[in-house]
């Protein structure tokens, strides 16, 4: 029963250095990190979230999730209304900023999170409940469905790690593990807040609390 579901073991929660943190990608010693509210890109130093570098997102587009390829983030961008639904994936350089000669339309203008399972770019849409693999030609590829929306994604240990809903205005988040192989998913834990992106640093995960500008570190427990 998920009433009686185990809850994450938070080892972290801590104000982010802007409002509104949305995506969320962990690299080593470093955050990269978008705001809503600035319609900005930050690399955030992990230990003294620090901001290190940032930039601007062209066309005032929101950066809504993000993933670290080479030396290269890819990143979801879109504009921030919830009636327009033409999101791109786009290329950042750091410390330089967006590529403006590379830029993917997401299937149907939709998607909201990115990760890379070794070979492809993986998308994640919310209210389709899809993740879809998109090739270096960027056509999607093979799509696994989720059996909640997703708000945040991640690949590890070989499998996904979703964080999910069934009424983003609730509380009511949680972690579920969707195996590639298999397309089977089980729900791990309760998350117990509205969260926004999903990551993982080897060890631990990492999501954001968007709404109370926090950024949070937890470990699945059992």
């Amino acid at each position: 029963m998920i009433e009686r579901m185990k809850s994450i073991a938070e080892l972290q929660r801590r104000t982010a250095p802007f409002p509104k943190p949305q995506a969320i990608y962990v690299d080593g010693d470093t955050l990269w990190l978008s705001s809503r509210h600035t319609k900005k890109f930050y690399a955030v130093d992990r230990a003294t979230f620090a901001v290190t570098w940032e930039c601007v997102v062209p066309g005032d587009d929101s950066v809504w999730g993000a993933t670290k390829v080479g030396d290269d983030v890819y990143v979801v961008c879109g504009a921030d209304a919830v009636d327009v639904d033409a999101r791109r994936i786009r290329r950042v350089r750091p410390g330089v900023g967006f590529d403006p000669a590379f830029s993917l339309p997401c299937p149907d203008g939709m998607g909201s999170h990115l990760s890379h399972d070794g070979t492809s770019l993986v998308l994640s849409q919310w209210y389709p409940q899809k993740l879809i693999s998109i090739g270096t030609d960027g056509k999607p590829g093979r799509v696994l469905t989720a059996p909640h929306q997703v708000v945040g994604h991640c690949y590890a240990h070989g499998t996904f790690y979703l964080a999910t809903t069934t009424n983003e205005e609730s509380d009511d988040y949680f972690i579920e593990r969707l195996d590639p192989a298999t397309g089977k998913c089980e729900t791990l834990a309760r998350l117990g807040f509205s969260a926004r992106g999903l990551a993982f640093d080897g060890a631990n995960f990492w999501t954001n609390h968007r709404e109370a500008d926090q950024i949070v570190m937890f470990a699945l427990t059992g």
